[in-house]
């Protein structure tokens, strides 16, 4: 129920002071609602110079009327709506916010979270390691991620002191699982997960205390965990490999051989490749492809060469195997799906590995459409934004032109011929 009476409120809330009770509205929200400083508006009106005369007893007759809010406020008191600038505000709009209340508040929980953080270091075991302070200048600077609340940003924090102090403090020892070490940190297995805040801040901590750089990539951060002894996990994600006969003479190379000679393909983990001795003879073709089904139906045809499958997106178990087939001198031609995201693919591979494009010119694109709608198959819309290919300045135009995407598999009997020596 309004506290002003109704005559009154009807004149305070008239067009002549709306423009007083805005710019009012906001000065007392910026300046922790007091009633304190001067307000100015320009091109005042005339019903808004009589209405502000009214209201503040003076008579005002240029277009720039200043108005100080304490004797505002004063007038509003003493007048017949018997309340202070504030409660008027109030009463004829919205609850004011006291923003510099909460600016001060947004930055006493962020001081918060880095005394925790200080707190946290001083009365850990790290406490006086020369990296620490740097880690702690480092996070400091980069901040707190958008979207963690300090409550969240107090827990990661204190997280990553206790997992730095079991990997870095006096009484580290032996090697330890990653999914062991946050399931003990956070409750949660996937806790130092790639990607997660505090594998990020555990990981700075682990370059600075080794004087080591950050690395960029998912290999780095591998190495960088087993540097505390720390294994990833590194069975679960796999390459999809056809007919590699690397020369070693370990089981590991002769496991591959001997599925090589029968025709099998292979699931290689980021273990295998630890420890596979993976020198092919000099000038090797390794072709790869972006689709499973392209390696089943090699195997399926006793095809003679050797095929790394990207599954895909070319995950980093798939880049890893490629940089070593790579060092030990072996060529790549790629093959991928037409459309934009497996130009995209393309155009990482060929860029990376100097890679030869295999079956894909404008030309093989046009041919394959054409042979696809004579067969009957129903068209797959383009969709996406195009990709200039990196090797055919005319391939992106073209399937722009014809608007169908045409994935790995309607090429299959091709690709085939091509791998058993057929073509």
């Amino acid at each position: 129920m309004s506290k002003l009476p109704a005559a009154t409120r009807d004149w305070l809330a008239g067009p002549g002071l709306t423009r007083l009770w805005e710019a009012a509205r906001k000065r007392l929200e910026s300046n922790g609602v007091q009633a304190t400083g001067s307000l100015r508006l320009i091109s005042v009106n005339a019903q808004e110079r009589n209405d502000l005369s009214l209201m503040l007893g003076k008579p005002f007759t240029g277009a720039t009327v200043t108005v100080r809010l304490d004797a505002l406020d004063t007038r509003l008191r003493a007048s017949a709506a018997g309340l202070g600038l504030r409660e008027v505000l109030e009463e004829l709009g919205q609850p004011l916010t006291d923003r510099r209340a909460i600016r001060a508040g947004v930055a006493a929980r962020r001081e918060h979270v880095w005394s925790s953080l200080t707190s946290a270091l001083d009365t850990s075991p790290l406490a006086g390691q020369e990296w620490t302070g740097q880690w702690y200048d480092l996070l400091r600077r980069n901040g707190v991620p958008g979207g963690v609340t300090p409550e969240t940003a107090i827990r990661t924090l204190q997280q990553a002191v206790q997992v730095l102090t079991v990997l870095l403090g006096p009484e580290r020892d032996g090697t330890r699982g990653r999914g062991e070490l946050a399931a003990t940190a956070t409750g949660s297995a996937h806790g130092l997960d790639d990607g997660t805040w505090l594998a990020r801040l555990v990981q700075r901590g682990i370059a600075l205390a080794h004087s080591t750089e950050f690395p960029g990539d998912a290999a780095g951060r591998r190495a960088l965990w087993r540097l505390v002894s720390v294994t990833p996990d590194e069975v679960s994600s796999t390459v999809l490999t056809y007919g590699l006969r690397p020369v070693g003479g370990g089981w590991r190379e002769q496991v591959l051989r001997q599925r090589a000679d029968h025709h099998a393909e292979s699931h290689l983990t980021s273990r295998d490749l630890h420890d596979l001795q993976l020198q092919l003879p000099a000038g090797t073709l390794i072709h790869i492809c972006e689709n499973p089904r392209v390696v089943e139906a090699a195997a399926d045809a006793a095809c003679i060469h050797a095929l790394v499958c990207t599954s895909g997106s070319a995950a980093t178990v798939v880049l890893t195997l490629l940089d070593a087939l790579a060092a030990t001198g072996c060529r790549f031609a790629y093959h991928g799906d037409f459309d934009w995201p497996g130009i995209a693919l393309a155009n990482r591979i060929i860029h990376r590995y100097g890679a030869q494009p295999w079956r894909m010119s404008a030309e093989d694109y046009e041919r394959l459409a054409a042979s696809s709608q004579a067969a009957g198959i129903p068209r797959l819309p383009l969709d996406g934004q195009p990709v200039s290919a990196a090797w055919d300045q005319h391939l992106a135009p073209t399937m722009t032109a014809l608007g169908v995407a045409l994935h790995e598999e309607l090429t299959l009997d091709l690709l085939v011929d091509e791998l058993s020596g057929r073509t």
